[in-house]
């Protein structure tokens, strides 16, 4: 007889309809964010307003799904933002792991080709420059909401984790393809590096060091030597950098996206990954015993099986003993 208290996972066929429920929500919020960004800010903030309404709309999207369709107490932290006890520390890990991935990709284009620097240190670059933080900030978290956050996490319990890297790994990639110039190596390194955050977030359960290692990988580049980013070359206004080398190392216009020493880099960065996050991966992914069946208390249980073997007769008590005075010794 099954015990009513215990709630059952729903099965993996189950997370299919919602699945495509929470990809067509998240493009339904993508054009919503780029329509009502456009129309509300000029051109200079709507990057930083587009992504912010992003944020958002996904935010209380996925969390409106978890409350519905899988009962969730703390949606927004099943969604892989829990303020669990580390998690600065996680975000931390990833931002240093994107910080040294990019500064890795640029050494060779300065020491082989070179990088011409131009400065602009007004008081509104400055300005503009905090700006383009939090646009990166919040961009980069919209790409892991809606590639590594709820619909993921559907496929993952449908699929399995590495399945669910490889279809969303795709779908990002033929994303990234449609941006101008972008061109096959590009694809390339979008499907790999989707896969790097998918492990991130998958021996972590959390977006923090997938989230880290994204803002750190374009924004490093972008407004700390002032590169090109899929092919837009105007993200900081304090550093302005232009490359000069060959194509396979610098990707031309487009970018360090389009070129092989990124294709190395990303490559390279899974197996450091996966050793940077073993202990994570440990914490995060130990196997949970579900309940099932009928509760026992165990204690119960041994006290009863200790009564069967050895009896619950109470001892006899000992017998008495008398003890007889020695006669006296005659005098």
């Amino acid at each position: 007889m099954s015990n009513p208290q215990v709630q059952r996972a729903p099965g993996r066929l189950a997370q299919l309809p919602r699945l495509l429920v929470a990809l067509v929500y998240a493009w339904l919020a993508t054009t919503i964010a780029a329509h009502g960004a456009a129309g509300l800010v000029g051109d200079r903030w709507d990057p930083f307003v587009q992504s912010a309404m992003l944020v958002f709309l996904l935010l209380i999207g996925f969390a409106g799904f978890g409350i519905t369709f899988d009962k969730q107490k703390k949606p927004v932290a099943e969604q892989g933002l829990p303020l669990r006890l580390g998690w600065k520390r996680e975000a931390g890990l990833g931002l240093a792991f994107g910080w040294s991935m990019a500064l890795v990709a640029v050494l060779p284009m300065v020491f082989i080709g070179g990088i011409v620097i131009r400065l602009h240190l007004g008081a509104w670059d400055w300005l503009m420059l905090a700006a383009e933080v939090a646009f990166f900030a919040l961009a980069t978290l919209a790409e892991e909401i809606i590639f590594r956050g709820y619909a993921f996490q559907k496929l993952a319990k449908a699929a399995g984790g590495f399945n669910a890297a490889l279809v969303f790994a795709a779908i990002y990639a033929i994303t990234q393809a449609h941006v101008p110039g972008a061109n096959l190596l590009s694809t390339s390194v979008s499907y790999i590096f989707s896969l790097l955050l998918a492990a991130a977030y998958l021996r972590s359960r959390a977006l923090w060091v997938s989230w880290g290692i994204n803002f750190g990988w374009k924004a490093s580049r972008a407004l700390l030597f002032g590169l090109t980013i899929a092919g837009v070359n105007q993200h900081s206004p304090v550093v302005i950098g232009d490359p000069v080398g060959p194509f396979w190392l610098t990707g031309g216009g487009f970018g360090l996206d389009a070129s092989w020493t990124a294709l190395i880099i990303v490559i390279v960065a899974l197996p450091i990954l996966f050793r940077l996050t073993r202990d994570l991966n440990f914490e995060y992914n130990a196997p949970v015993i579900e309940p099932g069946g009928i509760p026992v208390e165990l204690g119960g249980a041994i006290q009863k099986q200790h009564d069967a073997a050895m009896g619950t007769t109470e001892p006899a008590p000992p017998p008495l003993v008398q003890i007889i005075p020695l006669p006296k010794n005659p005098e």
